[in-house]
């Protein structure tokens, strides 16, 4: 048995770093109209786990690469029926239940004076649920995403068109979805680490 306290005693050599997970294939393209011909290629091939990156929207691309109908404005709606609801019942709780006040022979309940402050609650309500519903469904805020390793992916907001093709896709071949993004006229094809 080897003493490796001692000085000058040979040390274990240090364990090789595993290479990271990949996180899938990424393809630039030269231009708008290649890279959603590529999304939807990849589509009908049966790819479902991809994304695409434009600096500029491009209408067709979303449903191209399978994103599903936004439920945002569902949330906002509830936002604001919940604001409504909760501007007109503060007020007819407090003038009506908990401090009954005749005013100028008024009734209590003179629900056209809680019009203004039940609109402004509904407004309220559904810009809140508005801003945090989209910072939530975005899955912001996020400091890192594995696209950020891809080469010059810091110019996707500028002028390039990216494609990528996860590894987790029950479809991904390292091999074949290679030659698949080659067939698709591929300006480059890089292997994004996670």
């Amino acid at each position: 048995m080897q003493n490796i306290f001692r000085r000058g005693a040979a040390r274990p050599a240090p364990a090789a770093a595993a290479p990271a997970p990949l996180y899938g294939l990424v393809g630039e393209f030269r231009d708008a109209d290649a890279l959603l011909h590529a999304a939807e290629a990849a589509e009908h091939a049966g790819y479902t786990k991809l994304d695409a990156f434009s600096p500029f929207p491009i209408e067709e691309l979303a449903e191209a690469v399978g994103h599903k109908k936004d439920r945002l404005p569902a949330v906002v709606l509830t936002g604001g029926l919940t604001g409504a609801v909760f501007g007109f019942g503060l007020q007819w709780l407090t003038q009506v239940i908990d401090y009954p006040l005749v005013v100028f022979g008024r009734p209590p309940f003179a629900w056209p004076a809680y019009i203004p402050i039940t609109f402004e609650c509904t407004i309220l309500f559904a810009a809140f649920s508005a801003v945090f519903g989209m910072v939530l469904m975005n899955g912001l805020p996020q400091p890192y995403h594995p696209m950020f390793n891809a080469p010059d992916f810091e110019r996707a907001s500028q002028d390039k068109f990216f494609l990528v093709i996860e590894a987790r896709d029950p479809k991904f071949d390292l091999q074949k979805t290679r030659a698949f993004l080659s067939s698709q006229h591929a300006i480059a094809i890089n292997e994004v680490q996670q």
